[in-house]
């Protein structure tokens, strides 16, 4: 095994000399082990193509814990029952944009390539991606292509595709690059099943073609869940949502082996500020707002308050000023209009609001939804978090928000000019960023082979490089899995910083030491 630190509170085990299952293999029974110990500040263990990744607590645990428990002696691991799942497939069609291309490339009629993909027999070797998304290795060497250069806006539910060595099925609608052959009639995921997706690691999975799915009567894959019931009464009801807002509290770990990530604020010393001024629990839920805020009706008395960037937000038209306790009264309107000087406001309740669903991923909050006050507050655990300053409304357009990182220890595919001009350039953030990713636009980094590399978890504030050579620094709902290199990640206490620089705004990175890393995070 090799380990390597990634940041503060990340760490990637390699198996080197194995084949592909046979590492796949190593590293599922590697994570049963840690599963077996529980160790106090694991947060959670991604199974990887060929690694296991690791998100832990700096605080309560360090990585060289991980690897005196990895390299001792634990009993002998029984694999898992192996199930076998048949799932119906119409090949071609609407759905399978891609089989013709596909098949000539192979040399293949459609209906000899649909023949032999539906042959084969697959295994899940890991989820990640996208909730209840399965890497499917089994596929046959001749009908293997390379991912797309750039990926399609918008997949569908339930299709199947191919990449590489692997096939697998859209769980929900998601933009994605493999290529596309079909449709099938099955739903992988549901947020609200205990577990939430139907395919599990090890599993074996076998395809069978019919000409035709028949309506939403024998596949709904693409039907939207209905939320878990509020369990609180409602606060406020939202006229306006502004450009993206959602309740969020602090990461929820644990079902990254479903391909859920953690999600949390993006600005956690802001939700915590905003929750201590309130007696709160510091990381009880609140609302997050993204550039412009949402106006909201009290539908019940309440004291809130906002913290995070500045914005121009009144209450029945009087102002109300960041980081102040306000009474409202039911009826009242709240408004938070702009967010000025930063990204993000967060709007905090006394009692806190009732945290997302178990698996929802971050809902875009719409004009009508209500908003519920959490009558379980979450336990006073701290989130770890200083605070820092946020950005400066009246600084020049040229002055860059200078971020730290630390670069990926292993041999990546980015040639020394390549590094150099990460570390140099100055980059702008994108107006195309989200809670997923912050894309990144700038001089292109160059890399000595391909970006592609087999799929490995991913840690908040990883920076993948793409194909085009355009960083992208990956977010609380960021994919569990990724298979794009990557060149740095950034440290656990500048994410914040980043995630409050706006659209256009200038960054900068500067590669630190993980000791550095560490001392700004628990020191």
């Amino acid at each position: 095994m090799l380990f390597h630190d990634l940041a503060d509170g990340a760490l990637l085990v390699e198996y080197p000399g194995l084949s592909d299952d046979e590492a796949n293999a190593a590293a599922v029974s590697s994570a049963r082990v840690l599963q077996q110990r529980e160790p106090e500040g694991l947060l959670g263990e991604i199974v990887g193509a060929r690694t296991l990744f690791l998100e832990f607590d700096p605080a309560q645990i360090s990585a060289d814990r991980f690897r005196t428990l990895l390299a001792e002696k634990t009993r002998a691991d029984r694999p898992a029952s192996r199930r076998t799942l048949r799932i119906p497939v119409a090949y071609g069609g609407e759905a399978g944009t891609d089989l013709p291309a596909l098949a000539r490339e192979a040399g293949l009629t459609q209906e000899e390539f649909a023949r032999r993909h539906a042959a084969a027999v697959y295994r899940v070797a890991f989820l990640g991606f996208a909730p209840g998304f399965a890497y499917l290795t089994g596929l046959p060497g001749e009908l293997r292509s390379p991912r797309l250069a750039t990926p399609r806006p918008r997949v569908a539910a339930g299709t199947v595709a191919v990449a590489g060595p692997y096939t697998g099925i859209y769980p929900g609608e998601t933009p994605g690059g493999w290529r596309l052959i079909g449709r099938a009639g099955v739903r992988l995921f549901d947020r609200n099943a205990d577990p939430p997706t139907l395919f599990r690691m090890g599993d074996e999975i076998r395809f069978e073609p019919v000409e035709q799915i028949g309506s939403s009567s024998s596949f709904d894959g693409a039907t939207e869940l209905a939320s878990e019931p509020s369990r609180g009464s409602h606060l406020f009801r939202i006229v306006s949502a502004g450009v993206f807002s959602s309740v969020q509290g602090a990461p929820r770990y644990g079902w990254s082996c479903y391909g859920v990530p953690p999600g949390g604020a993006m600005d956690w010393p802001a939700l915590a500020r905003a929750n201590e001024l309130l007696g709160n629990p510091v990381k009880s839920a609140a609302l997050e707002m993204t550039l412009v805020g949402a106006e909201l009706e009290a539908l019940h008395d309440a004291t809130v308050c906002l913290a995070g960037a500045e914005s121009d937000a009144d209450c029945n038209g009087r102002a109300v000023a960041l980081e102040q306790r306000i009474d409202v009264r039911r009826g009242d309107r709240l408004r938070v209009g702009r967010i000025r000087g930063g990204t993000r406001t967060y709007l905090a309740v006394e009692g806190g609001l009732a945290p997302p669903a178990r698996f929802e991923i971050s809902k875009r909050l719409a004009s009508g939804d209500l908003i519920a006050g959490d009558p379980v507050p979450p336990a006073l655990r701290p989130l770890r978090s200083k605070s820092r300053p946020v950005r400066d409304e009246g600084a020049e357009e040229t002055e860059a928000t200078v971020v730290r990182v630390v670069l990926d220890p292993r041999e990546v595919p980015f040639s020394r000019e390549g590094i150099a001009t990460f570390l140099s350039s100055t980059y702008r953030i994108s107006a195309s960023s989200d809670r997923r990713g912050m894309r990144l636009d700038g001089e292109s980094i160059s890399l000595s082979r391909a970006a592609d590399i087999p799929p490995e978890g991913t840690p908040l504030a990883g920076i993948q490089v793409a194909r085009d050579g355009m960083p992208i620094v990956l977010g609380p709902d960021r994919p569990v899995t990724g298979g794009y290199a990557r060149i740095a990640t950034v440290i656990h206490t500048d994410f914040p910083l980043l995630a409050q620089t706006p659209p256009g705004a200038a960054v900068r990175f500067v590669a630190v030491q993980l000791a550095d890393a560490l001392a700004a995070r628990v020191g």
